[in-house]
């Protein structure tokens, strides 16, 4: 199987396709020994070189497809590098050779929660694209009074500054007080639009946590900072959503699935159903203690299609 050079080349982590492409066309990438042109395709064992040095790269089909989950901190920025030498949500991710993360959407520097990464920049651009509406869950923190009328609204739609916008599904977690946690639902990946949602509203969200991402939810046993690297039948999960075929050696396998074994902290729950409905009631619960120690969980649990992760480092 062929593929086009300059997706082979940003593929292997040396920049963005629109830069490989300058760097095809200024005639420093070269094919078997002659000089490729932007759009050239190349197959496994064709020799390719960059400015005279060789490149190792693999074909799409024979790539193991990786995707790992982050639990982001308050203060990292969702950027590979910051001029402001701020920390970044890249940090703290394993080295991956002859690769690189892509990562699916974005948080904004206050927020926290669910971060998506992959080395197979189609699934990620998949998962991202409005046009699959690929649900994403958030636990929201809120100032000010949520009226009946201010629901009903929201979830039928208001009208931002890049167009409509509403929440899919909108439901009390708990609290007191001028502070209450609410969950809900979107399916688009705009610029801070579960903010702005309630901002249309003159409310003020004081905390924002995403808990879901389509098919996979924020594990309770995932701290700040960390990481997990999901196993062939979550990927293949997430894949299903965005009608991509499976790949044979997908996730974990071999040496790095003993070691991800071996540095589980404590054992998971059993995966089932009731595995995922005591995460859901955990991840309400902890939302609700924050706004008020007592604050009843009001929401029921749904389950999801996810079933559950292995966990890759020991920090």
């Amino acid at each position: 199987m062929s593929e086009k050079l300059q997706k082979v080349l940003a593929r292997v982590g040396l920049g963005s396709r629109r830069y490989m492409e300058e760097v095809i066309a200024a005639g420093r990438v070269s094919v078997n020994g002659h000089i490729a042109q932007v759009g050239e395709r190349i197959e496994q064992g064709d020799e390719l070189r960059i400015d005279g040095r060789k490149i190792n790269y693999q074909v799409e089909d024979e790539i193991r497809r990786r995707v790992l989950i982050y639990y982001k901190p308050e203060g990292e920025i969702c950027s590979r590098n910051d001029p402001e030498n701020r920390p970044t949500v890249f940090d703290h991710l394993p080295q991956i050779a002859n690769d690189r993360w892509v990562m699916v959407g974005r948080l904004d520097i206050n927020s926290t929660g669910l971060l998506i990464f992959t080395n197979d920049g189609e699934l990620a651009n998949r998962l991202m694209h409005p046009s699959n509406e690929i649900e994403r869950e958030y636990a929201v923190r809120v100032m000010g009074e949520v009226t009946p009328q201010v629901r009903t609204t929201l979830l039928k739609g208001v009208e931002l500054d890049d167009g409509p916008a509403k929440f899919e599904s909108f439901s009390e977690l708990g609290g007191e007080g001028i502070n209450r946690w609410y969950q809900v639902v979107v399916k688009e990946g705009r610029n801070r639009e579960v903010r702005r949602l309630f901002e249309s509203q003159g409310l003020k969200v004081s905390r924002l946590l995403r808990t879901r991402y389509g098919s996979v939810i924020l594990p309770r046993e995932l701290r700040t900072g960390r990481w997990l690297e999901l196993d062939k039948q979550d990927i293949d999960n997430l894949t299903k959503l965005v009608e991509l075929k499976p790949r044979q050696g997908t996730g974990l396998y071999g040496m790095a699935k003993r070691r991800a074994e071996k540095m589980i902290d404590k054992p998971m729950p059993a995966r089932r159903g009731g595995f995922l409905r005591q995460q859901r009631r955990d991840h309400e619960a902890e939302a609700a203690e924050q706004a008020n120690a007592t604050a009843p969980t009001t929401r029921k649990p749904i389950e999801y299609a996810n079933k559950g992760f292995k966990k890759f480092n020991a920090k």
